[in-house]
């Protein structure tokens, strides 16, 4: 017998790479995220990032840190010498600024990362100044709109809510 008490969200456990394709939220041209956790108290949220095609995803900065996991393929920032390959694990410490990319240098064209994310994500230019960002409300609303045009309906991502 479960006992669900009063306030507390259930677990999750479920696949993580979906069988439905609809699952997968399109991001950005040839890059989607798929919503695994999406925590409204602390404002973090984990997903799978997926890139099919070779290029710059963003220049970015976080204001707190972020680790990830590589599952498929590779990927590195053009500000550091490294390359995530499948397997590796990442820790991005907050405030540094990095340009995600897939590309031949990483050896790949398209990848499959974990990532945990605390806090926002702000797009930055060339120069340092913000062009926009996300965060675990924005991320929650780019779920609700694809959900509900796919015929999942909006409510599909309640279930990642915490």
């Amino acid at each position: 017998m479960i006992v669900q008490l009063a306030g507390i969200q259930p677990e999750i456990a479920e696949q993580a790479i979906p069988d439905d394709e609809r699952v997968w939220v399109p991001q950005a041209p040839n890059v989607w995220f798929r919503p695994l956790l999406l925590n409204t108290v602390t404002g973090s949220w984990c997903n799978l990032l997926r890139v099919r095609k070779s290029g710059v995803l963003s220049r970015h900065i976080h204001p707190a840190w972020v680790t990830g996991y590589v599952i498929k393929g590779a990927w590195r920032y053009l500000e550091h010498d490294w390359v995530a390959k499948e397997g590796s694990f990442v820790y991005e410490p907050p405030g540094e600024i990095h340009t995600l990319v897939v590309d031949e240098v990483a050896g790949e064209q398209e990848m499959i990362t974990f990532f945990n994310i605390h806090g926002a994500m702000v797009y930055v230019d060339e120069s340092g100044q913000t062009t926009g960002y996300e965060d675990v409300f924005t991320k929650t609303e780019m779920c609700r709109r694809h959900y509900e045009a796919v015929g999942l309906g909006a409510n599909f991502v309640d279930q990642y809510l915490r």
